[in-house]
């Protein structure tokens, strides 16, 4: 079954079930979907590899947003709370995230296959493995990573 279909029937069952929640956060992906699928210049089709590009990036919106509400303290608390629950519902789509060992190994294992030795491509690094690995690493991690490895 198609990811969008899959959403639309999770919003019918929140709305049956008067989940207000699960509700607002397809509701909510639903129109980041739209907006992608009518955005100027898009001309292709909405595939799952679309939809699971759209969640990963709202999920990474809302952590930065998160970590805003909890600078707040007290008065942000419910709002990052609510955020949280978004994101774990988001989650629960995207593939799952690579732990810091495996970043690691997969670094190594790349810099070796690449030939690189110099901290100055870091950016060719990164950009290999985003290609392959795509929503199970960040690119902030790997960047990090190899310019430990780069370094010592």
């Amino acid at each position: 079954m198609a990811l969008e279909q899959t959403l639309n029937d999770t919003l019918t069952q929140a709305i049956k079930a008067r989940d207000g929640k699960t509700a607002d956060v397809v509701r909510m992906l639903k129109t980041k979907i739209q907006e992608r699928r009518t955005a100027k210049g898009f001309a292709g089709e909405v595939d799952d590899a679309l939809v699971l590009d759209v969640i990963g990036a709202y999920r990474k919106l809302l952590q930065k947003a998160v970590g805003e509400f909890e600078k707040a303290g007290e008065r942000g608390a419910a709002q990052a709370a609510a955020l949280r629950f978004e994101i774990a519902f988001c989650e629960r789509y995207l593939p799952k995230t690579m732990d810091d060992a495996a970043v690691r190994a997969l670094v190594a294992e790349r810099i070796g296959a690449l030939g690189i030795s110099d901290p100055k491509q870091v950016g060719r690094l990164v950009g290999d493995i985003m290609k392959t690995h795509k929503g199970q690493v960040e690119a902030g991690d790997v960047k990090r990573v190899a310019e430990e490895l780069l370094k010592g």
